[in-house]
């Protein structure tokens, strides 16, 4: 049995994969689509990373043998999973290893932005990039500031637990309230959005791309923060509107944000690059070696035990 892998990924995390099936990588960085679509035929599985667009023709090309796609990475909105599901074939996941990394990431954002580090960095490599004083270069300090978390899953939790270790207020906005114990735990009170746009000092970003969360954060929302406020997405790009989120940093509506996720991968829009006053990551949240391969024996699990017929994989659909 084969297991078609779409991009070229680390060995170690495929060790247990390759005692049960032939696993084909490309030789190169990337399978094209036109590759996998001549492959996929052949295969029993597909493991395509999260960059790359498993539409309804790679489906098609997918859909005589292959029996599961199991997607390298949290999100999946890389896939057409509708149509998958409709075609029979089970799609899948890898939840837990991003969890901590990300927050990590978004950690790292959060204090790069307040304390414009990125920016300095910059400057300092040019001649008289800037100027050294008591009150040049002024941040913000994050201790005793509010952090507003939008989507407080895991990844929303693990970085709550952070803020908390650095002095920071937590508030939450969610589909559903977490229980009073998580609540307690997190010293955490649930908020309608509009109320903790306005209250938070920090706005981080970790919900699913959907229908509704689509420009979540747009021009109205921006003008709802305070001018102080800073706010990261490690989610998906399009959560936010990224004209508007130069807008408002371009006449600073709010004071900066740190990004690590693009409406429009891997092209950032110009105005953003332009502007020192936000921090920019090349979706690299989960860019650990521990991270990913810890990802690809997940994905390597799911594969192995749905064809052992068991039912405890991360499966979507």
């Amino acid at each position: 049995m084969r297991v078609l892998v779409s991009t070229r990924l680390l060995d170690e995390g495929f060790t247990e994969l390759k005692k049960h099936f032939e696993v084909i990588f490309p030789d190169k960085d990337v399978f094209s689509k036109e590759e996998v679509i001549q492959l996929l035929p052949g295969c029993d599985a597909f493991l395509p990373t999260f960059q790359f667009k498993v539409d309804k023709e790679v489906i098609d090309a997918a859909k005589e043998r292959v029996k599961i796609i199991a997607n390298f990475g949290v999100g999946y909105n890389n896939i057409d999973v509708k149509y998958a599901t409709k075609c029979g074939i089970v799609v899948t996941n890898t939840p837990d290893p991003v969890v901590e990394p990300t927050a990590e990431q978004a950690f790292a954002l959060m204090l790069a932005a307040a304390r414009r580090i990125a920016e300095c960095d910059r400057k300092l490599r040019i001649s008289n990039g800037l100027q050294w004083g008591v009150l040049e270069n002024l941040g913000q300090t994050l201790y005793g500031k509010t952090l507003g978390i939008i989507g407080m899953g895991r990844i929303g939790q693990a970085l709550a637990r952070r803020a908390m270790a650095c002095g920071m207020k937590v508030v939450y906005y969610n589909r559903t309230r977490l229980t009073p114990e998580l609540e307690t735990t997190y010293q955490t009170r649930k908020l309608k959005l509009s109320e903790l746009l306005a209250i938070s000092d920090v706005i981080s970003l970790h919900t699913p791309l959907t229908d509704q969360t689509w420009h979540l954060i747009d021009s109205a929302s921006l003008k709802q923060m305070k001018p102080t406020a800073i706010i990261i997405n490690t989610a998906r790009g399009s959560v936010i509107d990224e004209s508007a989120l130069a807008e408002a940093l371009q006449n600073h509506w709010i004071a900066s944000a740190g990004l690590d996720v693009y409406e429009d991968e891997p092209n950032i829009a110009p105005a953003l690059l332009k502007l020192d006053n936000v921090v920019l990551a090349p979706h690299s949240g989960t860019a650990t070696v521990d991270t990913r391969n810890e990802m690809s024996r997940f994905a390597s699990q799911n594969i192995i035990r749905y064809f052992e017929g068991r039912n405890d994989i991360t499966r979507v659909n």
